[in-house]
C-alpha cells in the first residue's frame, strides 16, 4: 500500500551517499573532504522557505557535515549516530514532530529502518538494493548529485507546492 508523503514537515537525511557522493578524501592530520552539491543546497534552502525543516543524522562525524548543515540551516544536526531509530526519536520528541511528518532520505543498510519508521521514505538512484525496495520514492539522480533537490521537489509536488515555489523565482 502507497504511503502518503504530502503530510511531510521534517526532511531526515543521511550524509554520505545521499547529501555527498559517498566519497571520503582523507588528508593529513585526519582533515576529511566532502563533496556537497549546489543543487542539493539550493533544494533544501528552498525546502526552508516554503515553511518545512530538515536535519541530519549520519553514522559519521565530520567538520564538512558541521559546516554544509550550519550554510543551510539544517537542525539538528546528528552526527556519529551509531543507533539512528533512537537518535531519530530524541529529534522528534525535542522538536514535537511525529513519525506521520517526516520524510527519510537514506542510501544503504543503517537507514532503512528509519526509512520503514517514518512517514514517506526516499533513495537515491545509487542505494542499496535493499534500501530502494524500503523507498516509496526513488529519485533518477544520484546522492550527492541532485538527489535531495529532487527529492524536495518531490515533495513539494506531492504537497501541491510546485508552483508556488517557482514563483519565488520566476
Amino acid at each position: 500500500m502507497p504511503r502518503d508523503g504530502s503530510k511531510v514537515e521534517l526532511l531526515v537525511l543521511d550524509v554520505d551517499g545521499v547529501l555527498s557522493d559517498g566519497a571520503i578524501v582523507h588528508g593529513p592530520e585526519g582533515f576529511e573532504l566532502k563533496r556537497f552539491n549546489t543543487k542539493d543546497g539550493f533544494g533544501l534552502q528552498l525546502w526552508r522557505q516554503m515553511g518545512f525543516r530538515a536535519c541530519i543524522i549520519t553514522g559519521r562525524s565530520s567538520d564538512a557535515v558541521t559546516t554544509r548543515a550550519r550554510e543551510l540551516g539544517l537542525d539538528p544536526v546528528a552526527q556519529g549516530v551509531k543507533d539512528k531509530q533512537a537518535s531519530l526519536s530524541a529529534m522528534l520528541k525535542t522538536l514535537g514532530v511525529t513519525l506521520d511528518r517526516v520524510a527519510v532520505v537514506g542510501d544503504d543498510w543503517p537507514d532503512i529502518r528509519i526509512m520503514r519508521l517514518s512517514a514517506y521514505a526516499i533513495a537515491p538512484a545509487d542505494a542499496m538494493p535493499e534500501t530502494i525496495a524500503a523507498a516509496d520514492h526513488v529519485t533518477n539522480a544520484c546522492g550527492g548529485r541532485g538527489a535531495v533537490r529532487e527529492a524536495v521537489e518531490h515533495l513539494l509536488g506531492l504537497k501541491g507546492l510546485m508552483e508556488k515555489a517557482r514563483s519565488l523565482y520566476h
